[in-house]
């Protein structure tokens, strides 16, 4: 397997793995698994949750999920805001799979009611905390359900993004807990309307034993995992199932500091702090079956478009890296560097594809 530019490693067996525990979880207590595939992108890969047995997934575009639907994924939530003006490609879409949508005002329910022509269920989506977007669930919600033969409300959706600023198992447990007390409530005031709770993010999801009482999950990082949930302690080094395998390109021996073929366009810019110093992802030596840690500290420091700059505070681990070897990099935020890469390269050699970029130009 030779590696000449920045490549994005998949371990089969750990994803695989990742996969069936979530699955497994969720049986315990009925919750339906519907994964959110903005994680790895690929048909190929979707089909490990059909093993599983996965029949429904989440998307966070419309053009994902007129992908995914072409792969066969019948029952599919977009879980993203309504685009009024992608509602001619969702409606064709809808003929040929179920298609529930994210609302969150009453224009966009009364745009939806004036015009559309087929079957669409639909979402409300709820501030759980996190800020980004979603209603109060304090506010009156009766005015937002409608259940017709068009638009059919079918329960409230909420995402713990919050969850990601956690940094021990505990606090990330809270979050979980006052998030479902929320939706929890919620499904009882409204109960008349028979709303399903449908609720995602890895860190809860991952650290909580059991999902009583929750309808429905919408997990997707999970399956790779990346140094950010490991360090919000979401998974344990063992659980990531992707590494970024990169050129060494020059070394500056008076800042301690090694170039690599690898930048913004490869991980994205997304960091994390620790110990008070950003960082962009964290070094690893690539080994015969996947990656392991080094001892000393060496992180990712600097990314410009295609350079990285990692500091190495240790001369043994500095003096032992040599221009023109291959290192691995675990991303800070494995979605959107998969995104940003478009494929992968599994430890057997195998490329896997994503879903082509700009479909509709």
């Amino acid at each position: 397997m030779q590696i000449t530019r920045p490549t994005l490693l998949l371990d089969e067996r750990i994803a695989k793995r990742n996969i069936s525990r979530m699955a497994n979880k969720a049986k315990l207590t009925n919750t339906i698994f519907r994964p959110h595939f903005k994680t790895h992108f690929s048909s190929e890969i979707g089909e490990w949750y059909r093993e599983q047995g996965v029949n429904c997934c989440t998307v966070s575009s419309m053009e994902m999920a007129s992908y995914f639907s072409k792969a066969g994924w019948e029952n599919i939530t977009i879980a993203f805001p309504f685009n009024r003006h992608e509602l001619p490609e969702i409606l064709e879409l809808s003929s040929k799979s179920t298609i529930n949508l994210v609302i969150e005002d009453q224009d966009t329910l009364d745009y939806l009611i004036q015009n559309s022509t087929e079957r669409l269920n639909y979402f409300l989506k709820i501030d759980v905390g996190t800020g980004r977007t979603g209603l109060n669930a304090n506010s009156d919600l009766e005015h937002l359900i409608v259940q017709h033969d068009k638009i059919n409300f079918i329960g409230f959706l909420g995402h713990a993004g919050h969850a990601y600023r956690s940094r021990n198992n505990s606090t990330i447990k809270e979050v979980y807990r006052d998030t479902f007390q929320i939706l929890k409530e919620l499904k009882a005031k409204y109960q008349r309307y028979n709303p399903i709770i449908s609720y995602g993010d890895t860190p809860t999801c991952s650290v909580i034993d059991r999902f009583d009482d929750i309808d429905e999950i919408r997990p997707g990082n999970f399956i790779f995992y990346d140094w950010m949930q490991y360090n919000i302690t979401s998974c344990s080094f063992d659980d990531i199932a992707v590494c970024m395998a990169v050129p060494i390109v020059a070394k500056h021996k008076d800042r301690n500091e090694i170039v690599i073929h690898g930048g913004a366009v490869h991980f994205s810019k997304d960091y994390i702090e620790i110990d008070s110093k950003k960082t962009f992802g964290k070094l690893v030596a690539l080994t015969n079956d996947g990656w392991e840690e080094y001892s000393q500290d060496c992180h990712l420091e600097r990314l410009s478009q295609e350079h990285g700059i990692l500091k190495v505070s240790d001369n043994e681990l500095f003096d032992k890296l040599k221009v023109g070897d291959i290192v691995g990099i675990i991303p800070i935020h494995s979605c959107l560097a998969a995104n940003l890469m478009g494929s992968y390269l599994t430890l057997t050699g195998n490329r896997i594809l994503q879903m082509p970029k700009n479909t509709y130009l």
